[in-house]
């Protein structure tokens, strides 16, 4: 922890990004004296599916401090200019900079989402510790028990946690979760609502949705073979166009080179190319995802087919959008264990086989009965505003 705070602080500083290693040591203060509720999400996705609760917080008077681990989730979150709601990079999770948020800002309570779950933050919180959408995998268990002393102090701190599937509550429980901290099981990712803004008119008129699938958030090893699918795929289905959104639009220029090195054409949204007559439509953008899952028919779910776990299904569900995933799916394995059991998503293991499925997804009617298959199979068996009870008891002193 402290090498890389100590790397990211020189690194931001030599950039002169001054303000966020004043965020990163505890050095914010708050401009009035409200006592605060510290809500931390990690990155985007988090914070996204943090909204629902940062908003009903508000909506009851309370004032929310949302930390943030990225640059990008921190502009997201002031985007939404939400009243109430103040938002910043995290603090190293040391003591001076925690104690100095906790004071800086009077925090009351703490809430934090999935698995950032930081010691120094949950001891030095003068009031309950909730965690919502708990994540806890084997592996991770595993490094939590090396350090028992330690886990057993932090999480006989929570108050109250809700863990996004039985595997993870159960886990928590063997490490030390009181009984009484317990709640119900439930996915806050599962609430994703999509934004308000549609694709253009240009967008519409160049992708035709049956015709369309997307390769989402794919990280390196994956865009090679999403490229070999799709030149497979071109055999039988000569009409078809690929949106290609990496997790990280750093890297497109490498990504462009592969699609050129295919023969295939390419448009890059950050140049604002035109689409028409390209093969690969490259989404190098941020905060767009939306879009392009609404133009696809069908939606191939990366981080799936490397070790990082795989990236949400809900997104792509909320659009109706059939999901294709690879097998690493260890991120959100409840989800995908529901889809598996009701035949709603397909998963593949190398290009071959995501070509054989785009090929066998081909009309808009097969695309609706396994896009339709998917919003059923999940749909969460907890009720929101039953959860967020639970929250609002926990929080009252």
């Amino acid at each position: 922890m402290m090498v890389f705070a100590a790397k990211e602080l020189t690194s931001r500083g030599l950039r002169g990004d001054w303000a966020a290693i004043r965020a990163r040591l505890g050095r914010v203060r708050s401009r009035g004296t409200h006592d605060h509720i510290w809500l931390h999400a990690a990155s985007n996705g988090e914070l996204t599916s943090a909204r629902p609760v940062i908003e009903h917080l508000v909506r009851t008077g309370r004032r929310v401090l949302v930390t943030v681990n990225t640059d990008s989730a921190l502009e997201l979150a002031q985007r939404w200019d939400i009243a109430g709601l103040s938002a910043l990079l995290a603090p190293v999770d040391l003591g001076g900079p925690t104690r100095r948020v906790v004071q800086g800002w009077t925090i009351t309570a703490h809430i934090t989402f999935e698995s950032d779950l930081w010691p120094m933050r949950v001891r030095e919180t003068p009031g309950p510790v909730i965690v919502l959408g708990a994540r806890l995998t084997a592996r991770s268990a595993r490094g939590w028990q090396r350090f028992g002393a330690l886990a057993q102090s932090v999480l006989e701190k929570v108050t109250y946690l809700s863990a996004q599937d039985h595997q993870s509550l159960d886990r928590f429980a063997s490490l030390g979760l009181k009984p009484a901290a317990q709640g119900p099981v439930f996915d806050l990712k599962a609430l994703y609502t999509p934004p308000g803004d549609r694709p253009d008119a240009r967008l519409l008129r160049n992708f035709d949705r049956p015709d369309t699938w997307c390769a989402a958030s794919t990280h390196p090893g994956e865009d090679e073979i999403v490229l070999d699918a799709h030149l497979k795929a071109l055999q039988q289905r000569p009409a078809l166009k690929l949106i290609l959104a990496p997790r990280h639009p750093k890297r497109a220029p490498e990504i462009a080179a592969m699609i050129r090195a295919r023969g295939l054409t390419c448009a890059r949204r950050s140049a604002r190319d035109d689409p028409a007559q390209a093969r690969v439509y490259l989404a190098d953008t941020l905060g767009e995802m939306h879009l392009w899952y609404a133009l696809s028919g069908v939606t191939f779910v990366a981080g799936s087919l490397t070790d990082r776990g795989g990236h949400t299904p809900y997104e792509p569900a909320a659009f109706a959008s059939a999901i294709l995933h690879g097998p690493d799916i260890g991120n959100f394995r409840a989800a995908y264990q529901r889809l598996e059991n009701a035949n709603a998503a397909i998963c593949v293991g190398e290009a071959n086989a995501l070509a054989h499925a785009l090929t066998a997804l081909a009309s808009a009617k097969t695309q609706q009965v396994l896009a339709d298959q998917a919003r059923v199979a999940l749909r969460q068996d907890t009720d929101f505003e039953a959860l967020m009870l639970d929250v609002m008891q926990a929080l009252e002193p």
